[in-house]
């Protein structure tokens, strides 16, 4: 799966992104719009993560949901 899907499917994820990452606002969900490095920014920022570990995170929840 490549960003264009997520994008494409977005508003299907904002639900499960906010069940993973409670921490993050609906403003947050407004302006990651689908893209990848924005949630990876998002969740770097919200938790306190090393660049690596969010994106670590938000690769695993893709492979979970399949995103």
């Amino acid at each position: 799966m490549d960003n264009r899907t997520l994008k494409g499917e977005w508003n299907q994820l904002k639900n499960s992104v906010k069940q993973k990452w409670a921490d993050l606002t609906d403003d947050d969900l407004t302006h990651i719009e689908g893209d990848r490095d924005r949630l990876v920014g998002r969740v770097q920022e919200r938790y306190g993560h090393s660049r690596a570990d969010a994106e670590r995170d938000v690769d695993e929840w893709r492979r979970e949901n399949q995103y």
